[in-house]
């Protein structure tokens, strides 16, 4: 008997308290709020159980020969596109001036919409390489003109058409992929790329070069989930002056591992901005550069999916829990009438 009764002793389930064993209303409120309850957090749990989640992890970076494409869409809503050109010069030694290969510019007037389409398509690629390097002999042509006999007529049009387009107001977008060495450098927007006594007649000095520009994207590889580029939608706007904007870009190789093992190389990047505003003893002319160094250190994001014996134990505790809650309340409010309704039932005898 003994043995018998100590068995008894560990049941967990004795019999029901005596609010349990009555059906009223509010015991059927309880049970519909807990089972809204229950069904929530249920629907919830599951969500989050199909959902991914990301591990980071560091490294050293061990990646070698390989390029770094560069994504950019800026555009100038101050300077036309026949001034701007697109430098890059890197650690190595290598220096790219004018930049014209997966690099086109749209010529925008002063409300921003595009004239003309000849830089719209793909299939013009070619035609405006060969237009950039006509422009390019153009321009060494006119600089030994201006060296050698001064101003001729052909070198006139083209100042008073540039000298136009500034006064009517023309942008230009300037957009691509610069693939690059993987090693630190520069690249740069600017009005480099003219002769200095062309710019110099054009803009009446370099402060007045307006070097205003909204940053679309700038991106250093594709994008992945979750990634925030801190440049994208950046806007600065110049009244009345000029001077040189430098950005100075730290990238991190990244990885991201999708769910399925495809593997995504990237690159995230912080940065830091600096502004020198020109004064008349500056020699250089107005700029957007971007200075950019790479970080030995690369990030690897996996993709993964949650247990399956988490999500059981998630759900355990908040169906649990809610069932307890509800079971807790529905006593309370069961004492609460009874305490209520006592009194008057004893009066009523009476």
């Amino acid at each position: 008997m003994g043995v018998k009764q100590a068995i008894k002793s560990l049941d967990a389930f004795p019999r029901a308290e005596e609010h349990l064993l009555q059906k009223t209303r509010s015991g059927a409120l309880v049970s519909v709020i807990g089972l809204v309850i229950m069904a929530t957090l249920f629907l919830h749990e599951l969500t989050y159980y199909f959902h991914t989640y990301t591990v980071h992890q560091m490294s050293v970076d061990l990646t070698r020969g390989q390029t770094l494409p560069i994504h950019i869409n800026v555009t100038f809503p101050s300077l036309p596109c026949d001034v701007l050109s697109v430098d890059a010069i890197d650690m190595s030694g290598k220096h790219e001036v004018d930049l014209d290969t997966n690099i086109w510019k749209l010529r925008l007037n002063s409300h921003g919409q595009i004239i003309g389409t000849e830089y719209l398509s793909d299939l013009v690629e070619k035609e405006h390489t060969h237009d950039h390097g006509n422009d390019k002999e153009h321009h060494h042509d006119l600089e030994q003109k201006l060296h050698s006999h001064g101003f001729d007529e052909e070198a006139e049009n083209m100042i008073k058409k540039v000298k136009q387009a500034v006064t009517n107001g023309e942008g230009c977008r300037v957009y691509g992929i610069l693939d690059v060495q993987r090693v630190a450098g520069n690249f740069h927007i600017s009005v480099h790329g003219l002769n200095i006594l062309v710019a110099q007649m054009i803009f009446e000095g370099a402060k007045h070069v307006n070097v205003s520009h909204i940053i679309h994207d700038l991106s250093f590889g594709p994008k992945y989930p979750g990634i925030h580029n801190p440049l994208d939608g950046t806007e600065r706007i110049l009244h009345e002056s000029s001077g040189i904007f430098k950005y100075y870009i730290k990238i991190v190789p990244t990885e991201y591992r999708y769910i399925s093992k495809e593997v995504l190389p990237t690159n995230q990047f912080s940065v830091t901005e600096y502004f020198s505003p020109m004064n008349d003893l500056d020699r250089s002319w107005p700029a957007v550069y971007f200075l950019y160094d790479l970080s030995p250190i690369t990030v690897t994001i996996k993709e993964e999916n949650r247990s399956f014996l988490h999500f059981i134990t998630r759900l355990c505790a908040v169906l649990g829990g809610t069932f307890a809650v509800t079971g807790m309340l529905d006593r309370w409010m069961f004492r609460i009438m009874e305490a209520v309704t006592k009194p008057n039932a004893r009066s009523v005898v009476r």
